[in-house]
């Protein structure tokens, strides 16, 4: 049986106010059974400030995570603040690393890390939570593709680190008390645990009537749209002028429909698109496959919040569920920061109040399952979402 609680800290200053505060909630709200985990997210500050490291000092389990902007749990919603969600369980099996860096590469620093991590586990993980670094020339269909070569047919979770600077430079992943810029960490789950998955993306409704074909791309780069140089076929929509996005966008979102993927299973994906290259090919945040049709979307605060409201609403009533881990994309906040910027978090905290320990947090691209298919996992990167795990 698997049990989980939220904990938090708005300590910042004080060290030991800081490990007070988890230590008292964890004491109230979960006694601990053999194996646990404590996946944790905070403002860089956390870091800095060496709270932190002397949190896991003080903690008898290990910290697997990353840096955000702003989080929410049950307990309290913030911009700057320390959380952990803490799974314990006596028939489930938390096995914890951190990959070598993988700037220049992926795969082998996968497959390195989970052999080094498995050797003394038996049979394979029923899921995989990642945590990769923001490192902008990958997509992260690349982390997904690492982990489906080390650990075939497993459901893998997780979310790219992010801060809240404008070129979000200090944006890390957190390995217990340590943190890197370049560096995966990641937990292994085995034994008793059955993982199910919410994705909500901005309303497909929104999406513009006319679509267009991707006639050439490769991963994050597309050449061609109706045989059409990319810039130039966003410069005649009106998206783009002197060889940038129009109005000073950051991000335009949207629709992907994979269709000519193998295990395409009839659910498109949002991708941002960013920036254009000097020679007018277009960069998305994420992978655009060759064939794929893609539209426009138009979406606002409200729009973001109505979808976050439906999605948590899901998690009311659960049958057998201990917990949930929710990562919204950052551009999500970006949208809904006029009217208040941590408006996404108190709504979700307003909806599942105390009925289901929660911990959610902002992330700079999602990965999680789409669907699961004769008992094969869709393991998919999204843009603009919000992707749920409930254990």
């Amino acid at each position: 049986m698997l049990k989980c609680a939220s904990v938090f800290t708005l300590e910042i200053d004080s060290i030991e106010g800081a490990v007070a505060d988890i230590k008292s909630q964890l004491e109230e709200k979960l006694p601990l059974l053999e194996h646990s985990i404590g996946i944790v997210m905070c403002h860089p500050e956390f870091i800095a400030s060496g709270i932190l490291k002397h949190l896991r000092e003080n903690l008898t389990f290990e910290l697997v995570g990353t840096t955000t902007s702003s989080q929410s749990t049950n307990d309290q919603a913030d911009e700057h603040v320390l959380t952990i969600f803490v799974m314990t369980s006596d028939d489930v099996q938390f096995v914890a690393g951190v990959t070598d860096s993988v700037i220049e590469s992926v795969e082998l620093p996968v497959q390195n890390a989970y052999k080094k991590i498995s050797a003394d586990v038996q049979g394979l993980p029923k899921l995989v939570l990642t945590f990769p670094p923001l490192i902008l020339k990958y997509s992260g269909e690349v982390y997904i593709r690492a982990w489906e070569q080390a650990i075939p047919n497993v459901p893998i979770f997780g979310s790219i680190a992010i801060d809240d600077t404008l070129t979000f430079q200090d944006s890390q992943t957190i390995f217990n008390g340590n943190s890197f810029y370049g560096s995966m960490p990641f937990v292994l789950c085995y034994g008793n645990i059955s993982p199910r998955f919410i994705v909500g993306t901005l309303p497909l409704d929104k999406a513009m009537p006319y679509k267009c074909t991707v006639t050439k791309s490769a991963g994050p780069f597309v050449y061609e749209i109706n045989d059409k140089n990319a810039y130039q076929y966003f410069e005649d929509i009106g998206l783009a002028h002197n060889a940038a996005l129009t109005d000073n966008y950051l991000f335009v979102p949207f629709v992907i429909d994979q269709k000519n993927r193998q295990d395409y299973d009839n659910i498109p994906v949002i991708r941002a698109h960013a920036s254009f290259t000097s020679d007018g090919v277009a960069i998305f945040r994420g992978e655009v496959d060759e064939g794929s049709t893609m539209s426009m979307l138009s979406a606002n605060a409200k729009d973001v919040l109505e979808t976050t409201k439906e999605k948590a609403e899901q998690l009311i009533g659960l049958d057998n569920a201990a917990g949930a881990l929710l990562f919204p994309c950052i551009i999500r906040q970006m949208i809904t920061m006029r009217p208040n910027p941590i408006g996404e978090l108190e709504l979700v905290r307003n909806i599942i109040g105390s009925s289901l320990p929660f911990m959610m947090g902002y992330s700079g691209g999602e990965i999680c399952p789409t669907s699961i298919r004769d008992g094969v996992p869709v393991n998919r990167f999204h843009n603009h979402s919000l992707i749920i795990l409930v254990v």
